[in-house]
């Protein structure tokens, strides 16, 4: 079976959904409650934490996931400035470098641990430098109601459009898939958490690197020619 035929836009996204479900779980469970794709989160911590009522918050990792993660965006933002719609090198560059700082950081876990606070703050801002560079690159891809980090906006198109909703049903199952996924990431990403959780990195970074070796074979189509048959007569 070729595994090429399956690496569409949709599907590399749903990969990397799972992926941040993994290493959100690590760095909520192992590296101080911060998260490293989920901003949503670390933003809530910090207003918490701000106010004195939320005692024993961490703040020093969430201001650095978030500074970290803005990087990310931003330098796979100006990478992508001038890049034509759709999957290009610049996409296969950015992802397969997110790859890379996910091992990186997976072999930084492995040698040197998270015993410290400052050593678990500097782990989570390297997780959040990568998810960064992803997120911004799925927006250039534009997979609607995918944005590989959050759900929030899936979730409430999910139940807009249900048929409790308008009654739409328009991208149900794109939808239900990006939670499901999200949420199985995260699931085995606490599990792995319990053998190591640079192993859980590892998993996330193979995934990653998965897509990235995988994302720019699949067929693209160019939406300024027309895929009808030619109606130009041919001369015998």
């Amino acid at each position: 079976m070729n595994a090429r035929r399956y690496a569409t836009p949709p599907a590399s996204m749903l990969a990397l959904t799972f992926a941040t479900g993994v290493v959100d779980a690590v760095g909520y469970l192992r590296l101080d409650q911060v998260f490293a794709g989920n901003m949503t989160g670390n933003v809530v911590i910090l207003g918490m934490a701000a106010t004195g009522g939320g005692a024993g918050l961490p703040v020093l990792g969430p201001v650095l996931a978030l500074a970290s993660f803005l990087a990310g965006a931003a330098t796979a933002g100006r990478v992508l400035r001038t890049a034509a719609p759709g999957w290009s090198r610049r996409c296969t560059g950015l992802l397969g470098g997110v790859g890379l700082v996910l091992t990186a950081t997976a072999l930084g876990l492995a040698v040197a641990g998270a015993d410290t606070s400052g050593a678990r703050a500097g782990m989570a801002s390297s997780l959040a430098l990568a998810m960064g560079a992803q997120a911004a690159t799925a927006r250039h891809l534009a997979v609607k109601d995918v944005t590989t980090v959050v759900v929030t906006s899936t979730l409430t198109g999910l139940a807009a459009d249900s048929r409790l909703g308008a009654a739409r049903g328009r991208g149900a199952r794109r939808r239900v898939a990006a939670v499901a996924l999200i949420v199985a990431g995260a699931a085995a990403g606490a599990a792995l958490c319990q053998a190591h959780e640079g192993l859980a990195v590892a998993v996330a970074a193979c995934v990653v690197l998965a897509v990235t070796a995988l994302g720019g074979t699949a067929p693209t189509t160019n939406p300024s020619r027309s895929t009808a048959p030619s109606t130009a007569l041919v001369r015998p």
